[in-house]
């Protein structure tokens, strides 16, 4: 499609086009890159006061003009990337007023993209969440239906793009807060492999291991795209995941041939699925059968009981806390407290202070068990499939009752309890995505794959094939920029 290039481009006209294609109006003249940021301006403008996602906005930086995605719109989440002179708070007031000195490795890469950061959004304090209510900032809203969460921690940026501010937007993934969120706003996300993009120059990994980066987007090849741009290892990077043999955006057209797909319909801890959410996965099901793949429900082993995967997690996740938030409080002068943290924070950050170097070891083994079943399972099957969560979006408020009653370990326990699915992929450090391939009720309902160490090419191949049999980006939240 073509752009009217009148003194401003139509809202309506600019939420129409992925990533991709804005990239490619740009190039071929249609439209510049100025009149595309003042777009993306008036669309923060038009939507942001209802969801609140984006925290602050800033002028819009030349991009280069040869670049794969130049002069495209973007958004980097407030944790996770820096950008030289702006402000990245971590959803803190702890963090409060903190300007980066530089960019970090993966900021360059979205520069050299040709991506234009126009600001940043909400996450929960210090991404500890999965879903985005952080005291700091106020609770991010759903642009399906505003009273709901739009997931974490990465839930600023799932709203910004499901409500049309943006067609991609960086976000970052410990426990599922790139797949939560897709779910929750009816985005696709792929977490990348471990050791896929650098978390560099300020860290070697993030929360050992179990954090990676990433984005958000409306379509598929939007995020292969991005994927391409920004992969691989920069100097200094401890590990780096197999390079791709050839770029993602390819894997995209590509017929995935008859795949193995085992099914997870019960998640490893107590929650069931609710039954929208389980009719949604008998869809899945129903419609991968038809499209020529083998589709087994069966059990899957997690290489560990449920008790030790939370409490591993919560002992790696608190014991990588503690000295990130003693780092900042040094930084800022500001003491570690309740005026500084939100209780479950402060919590964590005291269970965190309290795990030896002996628990942390035995939690690094649970990591390991648990990564070396998971490998297993791809020697049988090619994909897992799960619902991304056991239930549609839940109100705003439901993970604060009684939150300030809770220990590191039982907040971990709460988070894992809502998001069953979605933590064995980090901490076995494989690759996974939420596809939004269902609906109940007019809230999203997002399909999670999850693929072998290194094997985003299968689940982009997957991806574009579901995207063409079952189309998603015509459906619109009822805050929508673009309206």
């Amino acid at each position: 499609m073509s752009l009217t290039k009148d003194v401003l481009v139509k809202i309506s006209e600019y939420t129409s086009c992925d990533a991709v294609g804005l990239a490619e109006l740009i190039a071929r003249g249609e439209v510049t890159a100025a009149e595309v940021a003042d777009t993306a301006a008036r669309a923060v403008e038009a939507v942001n006061p209802q969801i609140n996602a984006v925290v602050e906005t800033w002028p819009p930086e030349d991009a280069p003009g040869s670049a794969p995605l130049a002069g495209v719109p973007f958004l980097i989440k407030d944790l996770g990337v820096t950008m030289a002179g702006k402000r990245s708070e971590l959803g803190s007031r702890l963090a409060a007023g903190a300007v980066s000195p530089e960019d970090s490795f993966l900021m360059r890469r979205f520069r050299e993209a040709g991506l234009v950061t126009i600001g940043r959004t909400t996450t929960p304090e210090m991404a500890y969440s999965t879903t985005t209510e952080p005291e700091f900032y106020g609770a991010t809203r759903n642009p399906w239906s505003p009273d709901r969460s739009a997931g974490g921690s990465s839930g600023g940026s799932g709203a910004a793009v499901a409500a049309g501010i943006v067609p991609l937007a960086h976000a970052t993934d410990a426990a599922g807060s790139i797949r939560v969120p897709a779910s929750s706003n009816g985005l696709f996300g792929l977490k990348p492999t471990r050791g896929r993009i650098s978390h560099g120059p300020g860290a070697d990994e993030v929360f050992s291991g179990l954090a990676v980066q990433g984005s958000l987007s409306r379509s598929v090849r939007d995020s292969a795209v991005l994927l391409d741009l920004i992969e691989g290892p920069e100097p200094g990077d401890p590990y780096f995941a197999p390079r791709p043999e050839r770029p993602y955006a390819a894997e995209v057209a590509t017929d995935p041939g008859r795949l193995r797909i085992a099914v997870l319909r019960q998640p490893w801890g107590g929650r069931q699925p609710t039954e929208p959410v389980s009719a949604a996965l008998s869809a899945t099901m129903r419609l991968l059968e038809s499209l020529g793949h083998e589709v087994e429900e069966t059990q899957l082993a997690l290489g560990v009981s449920w008790e030790e995967f939370v409490l591993g997690n919560a002992r790696m996740w608190t014991a990588n806390l503690t000295p990130w938030i003693d780092g900042i409080a040094a930084a800022t002068g500001r003491p570690v407290d309740e005026t500084t943290l939100e209780p479950v924070t402060l919590a964590s950050y005291r269970y965190g202070r309290r795990v030896t170097a002996d628990e942390f070891v035995r939690a690094l083994a649970i990591r390991n068990q648990v990564s070396r079943t998971f490998a297993r399972h791809f020697a049988r099957y090619d994909l897992l499939l799960s619902p991304t969560l056991p239930e549609p979006p839940v109100p705003l408020g439901v993970y604060g009752e009684d939150a300030d009653k809770l220990d590191g370990l039982g907040w971990l326990d709460r988070l894992l309890d809502r998001s069953p699915y979605t933590a064995a992929a980090n901490v076995s450090g494989v690759p996974s995505m939420s596809v939004p391939l269902s609906e109940d009720e007019g809230l999203p309902i997002g399909m999670q794959f999850t693929a072998a160490f290194g094997r985003e090419d299968l689940l982009f191949r997957l991806a574009g094939q579901l995207e063409q049999a079952a189309p998603w980006t015509h459906r619109k939240p009822p805050l929508w920029a673009g309206e």
